[in-house]
């Protein structure tokens, strides 16, 4: 595949030398040539001084052939153009854009334009440290029909089969992290304590599952934690 990747930054750079060594072509785009000191010594890529949303910088970074484009620069406005040009002009097949306002992420996305907002998921990643037993969703689709949403399994759940959680209309477990591992939810899995499963679940459903789940963490009368509470 050939990639285009716009700002080498520490993301950028970093993406680029993971593509390139991935066996991938690589190009870099950068308003400042200094910023191409942050490539690998070994880097024989592309490097090219100039726009992300500038027309002939990016027919020198072949943009014509171009698989995927990175739009990963400190800007958001520079970012979503650079995305919108590769997406509506050259039809790249493969756009994402770093953006900073997560608002702003939300439109780009149900304009087709994939997004990672940076301030969101750091807030995201926090809170599901802070509050381990609420529902985070992981990702949700262009459209916003599907996500994909992780909860801690409840221990009045452990030692049941996972198939158990699931209803064919509406959500289905797809993925348990276990003891740091992730892995496929298999049909016969039995889930264990500690377990974080990941859910496939349609968007007028997070109602039910959450009601499924969370129905389920409340400890039962006279538990260590109700005790807890109480003193």
């Amino acid at each position: 595949m050939h990639v285009i990747v716009v700002g080498c930054g520490r993301v950028g750079s970093e993406l680029a030398t993971r593509l390139h060594r991935e066996g991938h072509s690589v190009a870099i785009i950068d308003k400042n040539a200094n910023a191409f000191r942050r490539l690998p010594d070994d880097w024989d890529g592309q490097s090219i001084v100039g726009f992300g949303f500038d027309r002939d910088d990016l027919f020198k970074a072949d943009i014509e052939r171009a698989d995927a484009v990175a739009a990963v620069t400190s800007g958001d406005n520079t970012n979503i153009l650079t995305a919108r040009i590769a997406r509506e002009t050259f039809e790249v097949p493969n756009v994402v854009a770093r953006i900073y306002d997560p608002r702003r992420a939300l439109i780009y996305q149900k304009l087709g334009i994939a997004t990672v907002a940076t301030v969101s998921w750091t807030v995201d990643q926090v809170a599901r440290r802070l509050f381990p037993e609420d529902m985070a969703t992981a990702w949700t689709d262009p459209t916003g029909r599907i996500s994909l949403v992780e909860y801690p399994l409840p221990d009045s759940l452990c030692g049941r089969g996972l198939a158990e959680l699931a209803d064919a209309d509406k959500f289905r477990p797809v993925m348990v992290t276990r003891g740091g591992t992730a892995r496929l939810a298999a049909a016969n899995m039995v889930g264990q304590e500690g377990d974080i499963v990941h859910f496939a679940v349609l968007a007028e459903a997070l109602g039910d599952l959450n009601h499924l789940l969370g129905s389920s963490t409340s400890p039962p009368a006279g538990s260590a934690a109700t005790r807890g509470r109480r003193s």
